[in-house]
């Protein structure tokens, strides 16, 4: 893979214009999304410019985050499950934004599995939850491959090359800790937190070492992260059942005994668990097309694996802590959010001092030295490169016979066709995560050589999958759009175009998904239905957007050209979503009703939607670095009275006692406002009766309990 490409890209990388997004038929939600966006930022980044950054740190999905600091530089290493090249590795300098360092190795072994051959696959399987190390001026990252044991790869560098070696034993799920004596531990397994030695070549564990020392029961749960801090040892944990949250344990050995604590606790950001497929999950046969899913309809309130709820901490040279954490997160799959980190009595709770075991959505950065906001992939590509950006991943081993880059025709990729029955059997094909909230993935495709029984187009790899592409039959080619989950299909007629645009709109928060099609790449015309795409644990990943070929009459067949994919976001810019010097009105999410004053000043709600009056408008001040102030259109601040019980929301004239909030930016025109005094949210119950207060701990899953606002601009 080449070195990484910033993804801070102008608009000419993905030149295509935004306002052609909304063109010929799209709906109207999609059409109100694209004029949100703002020239300058083209994919989502973390980082608001302001000093703070709003969580989560990618929109797409990185599983199992592990996280190490060596010197002035942070390392993440995350899951890639069955796609190759495996095991990804990014660099930060703040921990906000994040550049590709390297992949750890090019592919799987040549096992059946890994190569979609005799009917085996290792969808939901292959390397899972990475630990990285540092030690003696080498990189180690621990990793289980399933179903082959425990790896590890070694570098003098992130930035590779790594060498690899199997672990003997059965250690899975680990964590790895170098301790001050040269021994080196293994925390691992699931319910029985599991200690076992490892010996000083990495070869296998020391004979008779293992030992639980957590029995199950004792609020532990998978996906461990262990630490020796002022002498003690920390083992972090996750528990998915009946609710994601993370658990510590601490000991004086690392032996134990051990006492536990939850450190993280119901923060999902006011998201409840999404659409999920009930009977697909890890170890299910692959679904044949026309398979009867059962999709679990989401209730609005289930918290589920919504939460933050695995990952590790990481100290920052100023001596702060910081955690990083996973949700699993819609249709994008398991996304990663940045907490602060508070010690009290010993315990690493995220969260604020004022607000333990809740995380802050939108929070100061931990130093503001990166000064242009970055992602780490530039999605977008011409295939005129000799090698592929990092941003592309393979659908299991490659068969590197059946594919060109920029090589048998120049600036294209070029994918032979191969026996499949389906796209999920599909050899060599190319993906990348999906992005949301929102987003449109468009590709040129040339289908002039196709043979007959040849089928290839834009994917998108979930079980259900869906697809759009161009078939060829004996009586020319068609358009094909297919919906895994409904099992139906639209066949239209390419009566004389051989070349076509393929385009997929996906609305990943609320897991839907919309295809369409150009002739010419600037008119668009909407293909089949919306279609849903839910969370599922078959292919234990989000959406994967796919660029593939395949022939369903078990022949070779013959080439497929794509070129011009472009990834476009149209909620990316969020610079408007802080209406910096405007004049507003909050409505409460919960009831719909205005924030009010009272006569003597108290802040409470009116039900007038027509009320206009200044205590209902806001104008928004800034007070620098990310805080602001709410003062009243005639001249009058908000302010908190009192740090404990309500936290009384009032009125005052005198400037110098504002409160300054960090508005937590919820997309969409939500919000809400983190009182920098209390440390917790505005908010008020929706039910009885009750003034606004500061004292808040957050959303609840669906953003009904009284602290989110919607708001508009009413100047």
């Amino acid at each position: 893979m080449n070195k990484l490409l910033i993804a801070t890209f102008s608009l000419a990388l993905c030149a295509s214009s935004i306002s052609a997004l909304a063109q010929n038929g799209q709906v109207s939600a999609q059409k109100k999304l694209v004029t949100q966006q703002q020239p300058g930022r083209m994919t989502w980044s973390a980082d608001n410019g302001n000093g703070t950054y709003t969580n989560p740190l990618f929109y797409d999905e990185f599983s199992d985050p592990d996280i190490i600091r060596v010197g002035e530089d942070y390392y993440l290493a995350g899951t890639t499950m069955h796609s190759v090249p495996g095991l990804v590795v990014l660099h930060s300098k703040d921990l906000v934004n994040w550049e590709f360092s390297s992949y750890c190795f090019d592919r799987f072994d040549d096992s059946d599995d890994f190569n979609l051959r005799n009917g085996k696959e290792a969808y939901g399987q292959g390397i899972w939850a990475p630990a990285i190390r540092y030690h003696n001026g080498k990189f180690y990252i621990f990793s289980n491959i399933n179903g082959h044991g425990l790896q590890v790869y070694i570098s003098d560098s992130a930035k590779g090359p790594w060498t690899h070696h199997k672990i003997n034993g059965d250690i899975y799920d680990l964590s790895v800790l170098f301790d001050d004596d040269g021994k080196i531990y293994a925390v691992h397994k699931y319910g029985n937190v599991t200690v076992t030695e490892l010996k000083p070549d990495l070869s296998g564990p020391v004979e008779g070492s293992s030992k639980v020392v957590i029995p199950e029961g004792n609020a532990m749960g998978e996906g461990h992260h262990v630490y020796k801090i002022n002498g003690m040892y920390y083992i972090l944990s996750a528990d998915y059942s009946p609710m994601g949250r993370m658990q510590c344990a601490r000991s004086k050995s690392i032996w134990g005994p051990y006492e536990t604590c939850v450190i993280s606790e119901r923060e999902s950001y006011g998201y409840a668990a999404g659409w999920s497929v009930g009977n697909m999950g890890i170890g299910r046969p692959l679904p044949e097309d026309g398979f009867n899913f059962q999709n679990n309809k989401p209730n609005g309130v289930n918290l589920g694996c919504a939460t933050i709820h695995q990952g590790g901490i990481v100290q920052a040279p100023d001596g702060k802590w910081w955690g990083v954490s996973m949700q699993d997160f819609n249709a994008v799959g398991r996304t990663v959010c940045l907490s602060p980190i508070t010690w009290v009595d010993g315990w690493p709770y995220f969260g604020l001092e004022k607000n333990l075991g809740r995380s802050p959505r939108t929070w100061f950065k931990p130093n503001d030295m990166v000064k242009t906001p970055q992602a780490p992939y530039d999605r977008c590509d011409d295939f005129s490169g000799k090698t592929f950006k990092p941003v592309w991943q393979w659908n299991h081993n490659p068969n590197d016979k059946m594919w060109s880059l920029n090589k048998e025709r120049k600036g294209w990729l070029r994918l032979h066709f191969m026996p499949a029955k389906q796209l999920l059997w599909a050899k060599n094909t190319l993906t990348q995560r999906a992005i949301g909230p929102v987003s449109y993935t468009s590709v040129k495709l040339d289908a002039s050589r196709l043979k007959v029984g040849d089928e290839s187009g834009l994917g998108a790899i979930n079980t259900p999958y869906a697809s759009l592409g161009v078939v060829k039959t004996d009586k020319g080619l068609n358009l094909r759009c297919y919906d895994q989950n409904t099992n139906k299909e639209v066949l239209k007629p390419l009566a004389k175009s051989k070349v076509v645009w393929l385009r997929l709109w996906g609305d990943y928060d609320k897991s839907q998904l919309q295809y369409s099609y150009s002739l010419d790449g600037k008119n668009w015309e909407n293909i089949g239905e919306q279609m849903l795409s839910p969370y599922q644990l078959k292919t234990f990943q989000g959406v994967r957007v796919a660029l593939y070929a395949f022939n369903k009459k078990n022949v070779n067949g013959g080439v497929a050209d794509f070129d011009d994919f472009k990834v476009e976001e149209p909620m990316a810019d969020r610079t408007a979503n802080l209406p910096i010097g405007k004049t507003i009105r909050f409505s409460n999410l919960a009831d719909g009703s205005l924030m009010d004053a009272t006569g003597h000043g108290l802040m409470h709600s009116s039900g007038n939607r027509n009320d206009m009056r200044n205590q209902v408008k806001f104008v928004v001040e800034d007070r620098g670095k990310g805080k602001i102030a709410l003062k009243t259109a005639d001249g009058r601040y908000v302010y908190i009275a009192g740090a404990g019980l309500s936290g009384d929301v009032r009125l005052t004239s005198d400037s110098s006692k504002a409160e300054e909030f960090v508005w937590q930016d919820m997309l969409y025109n939500r919000c809400m406002l983190l009182s920098l005094k209390t440390q917790r949210y505005v908010g008020k119950n929706p039910m009885d009766g009750s003034p606004y207060s500061a004292d808040f701990q957050g959303a609840d899953a669906g953003m009904k309990n009284g602290c989110v606002f919607t708001w508009d601009v009413v100047e």
